[in-house]
């Protein structure tokens, strides 16, 4: 399969150490303006860097255009004709929708809207699937190469906005409840590195588990929580602090504000 990547800032890079790692690829292509950026990827094997869009274009199947929303307009015009009928068309860009690159493309080519989180780097991402008509018949090969880049999920476009709050910035909300946890663990008295691994591995213990069980959080909890016990005490002096609240509370702000970046 020969895939390009066009823009390699986070998150094309993190695509990329993804691909690599699962050797997902007889080829790939990393284009940007600066070839610096990437010039850790130079020794990989199959790899090619370069900073002419047309070229990796030019030179694969599938394109993943994993550009800020304000770049993409204007790459895509400047590759547009060099896209053809048998290119699989992927893009990353946030609140960028299919119809805009229909509308430079054309509708009769296979348009993927892509939302993955960083954790792709290490085959471990949550990634949102979305297609325009014709790009339906290219959504197994899409989920081919995203399955080896951790979990996928194909939905209908209008829920991308939600899915990249949840997955993408989710990805922070996480980092700074485990942050939380390693400072109470601090001022328990752990030195900062044992903290930061106790916390680290029991968030991982605690994924984990309900991916394995299948079972929702609060029979987890349940099995954890005693009468009169320490883990109720603590977790209803966190919900008398707001905690769920103040969560939800976070991940509707950043549905509001990616919705009004959208509509600006």
């Amino acid at each position: 399969m020969k895939i390009a990547i066009i823009g390699t800032g986070n998150l094309g890079s993190s695509i990329a150490k993804g691909l690599i790692k699962n050797k997902s690829f007889t080829s790939l292509y990393l284009s940007d303006r600066s070839t610096t950026a990437v010039k850790d990827f130079s020794n990989e094997e199959y790899v090619k860097i370069t900073n002419d869009n047309a070229e990796a274009v030019k030179n694969s199947d599938v394109v993943i255009f994993a550009l800020q929303p304000r770049h993409i307009d204007g790459v895509l015009n400047s590759v547009a004709a060099g896209i053809k009928k048998h290119h699989v068309i992927m893009s990353v860009a946030a609140g960028v929708e299919i119809a805009r690159i229909e509308n430079i493309i054309g509708a009769d080519k296979n348009i993927i809207r892509v939302m993955p989180n960083t954790a792709i780097s290490i085959g471990k991402s949550m990634t949102c699937l979305a297609a325009n008509e014709k790009g339906e018949s290219k959504m197994d090969l899409a989920k081919t190469i995203f399955n080896q880049l951790g979990a996928t999920m194909v939905i209908p476009e209008e829920q991308i906005q939600a899915a990249t709050v949840i997955c993408a910035s989710g990805i922070a909300f996480w980092m700074r409840l485990i942050r939380a946890t390693t400072q109470g663990a601090i001022q328990l008295g752990f030195e900062a590195h044992e903290a930061h691994e106790l916390a680290v591995q029991t968030c991982f213990g605690s994924a984990s588990l309900l991916l394995e069980s299948g079972k929702h959080p609060e029979q987890e909890i349940d099995r954890v929580t005693t009468p009169s016990g320490c883990t109720i005490e603590g977790l209803n002096a966190m919900e008398h602090q707001g905690l769920s609240s103040a969560l939800i509370q976070g991940i509707v702000a950043s549905f509001e504000k990616i919705n009004h970046l959208k509509n600006s």
